[in-house]
Formats: structure tokens, sequence, C-alpha cells
């Protein structure tokens, strides 16, 4: 058993390495199984093909990210309608702050999930969230209307525009190799340009 737990972290280590470097489309499975010190056959007693090697490295942290997400979207949905808007900067720098700090933590991980995932499944992440963020603008929106609040048409894609600019312009900390606590300047105020905004846009106060 530690062996094979030795030669599962070599493979893992490994393709860390050769899919940080090259990518997922360009990375070498002969080059992750040399590296690891291990024989082809050995390599499939573990993994089936190299979207499932990268699979293995890059889904803990796509699934922890977007359920930070998702917990932060329904902080908001949950909340009665003529709660949503005074809790919103409270909920959003809390889920913004949880998914900052486990990117730093998982830095590597997380990076090949940016940086590296292009011909997988996992290439649209980013999308994925923007698409989240879409949607439930669109019931905040519904929601402070039923209030009483009128609100302006804005059209889905504006929104997805901005919410676009928002997750891109975030995860560059990763595409650019921020050192933390810079990140954690330029994102307090990205979210400053982001929510002022739309305070602007909607004609609410999130303050």
């Amino acid at each position: 058993m530690k062996d094979e737990k030795g030669t599962l972290e070599r493979i893992l280590q490994a393709a860390e390495e050769e899919f940080l470097e090259n990518g997922f489309k360009d990375a070498s499975l002969r080059k992750i199984v040399k590296a690891a010190g291990v024989t082809t056959g050995a390599f499939y007693r573990y993994y089936s093909t190299k979207e499932a090697l990268f699979e293995a490295l890059v889904k803990p942290h796509a699934d922890a990210v977007m359920g930070f997400f998702d917990e932060g979207l329904s902080g908001i949905r949950d909340l009665p309608a003529e709660e949503q808007t005074g809790a919103m900067s409270r909920v959003t720098g809390d889920c913004i702050g949880k998914i900052l700090d486990y990117v730093y933590d998982h830095y590597n991980g997380f990076k090949l999930l940016i940086c590296s995932a292009g011909g997988t499944v996992y290439e649209n992440f980013i999308h994925e969230m923007v698409e989240k963020e879409v949607d439930a603008t669109y019931r905040y929106i519904e929601a402070v209307e039923s209030t009483g609040h009128p609100m302006p048409e804005i059209d889905r894609e504006l929104c997805h525009m901005i919410s676009s600019g928002l997750f891109s312009g975030m995860f560059e900390m990763v595409v650019h190799d921020m050192e933390r606590s810079a990140a954690e300047k330029r994102i307090r105020q990205l979210r400053e340009f982001h929510t002022g905004g739309w305070m602007r846009i909607m004609g609410v106060s999130f303050d």
C-alpha cells in the first residue's frame, strides 16, 4: 500500500508539472510516465486516459470553488426580497474571500484549471460561473421589482459582458501569478468598480 501511494504521488506530481508547462492538449503522457519512473502499464492501473489524469488533478479544486460560488448565490437568493440588496456586499465579499483563500492554498491545482484546461471538460469553467452569475442577476432584479422598486431593462448580453469582466478579471491573479497581497488589493478594487457600476445602472445601493 505504501509503494502504491508513492507511485500515485509521483504520477500526480509529474503530471502537474507537465500540464502546467504545456497545457492539457500538448502535454505528453510519455513524459509524465518517464518522469514518474513508472511503466506505461503501471500508469494505466491508476488512470485510463490522459483526461482522467487531468481530472484527478483539477476536479477537487473546480468543485470547491464552484461550491463557494453556489453558496454565495444561494446566500442572496434565499433571503426575503426586501433584504437582498442590503446583504449583497457582505455575502459577495464573503464568497470572493473564500475563493481567494482557497486558490492561494491550492495554487498549482487551480492554475491548471484556469490556464491548462483547454481541450477538457473544464475549459469553460469561468464561462459556467458567468452564466450562473447572469441567472442570479436576473433573479435579483425580479426580487427587487417584487418589492415595488422599479428596475431598468438590462439585456442578457450586457449582463454577460459585465459578469465576464468580473470573473475573467478576478482570475487574472492566477494567469499572472500575482502575490497574494497584491491580488487581495486588486480584487477588492475590482469589486468596488463592479459594484459601483451595478449600483449606477440599477439605481440601488449595496452599501
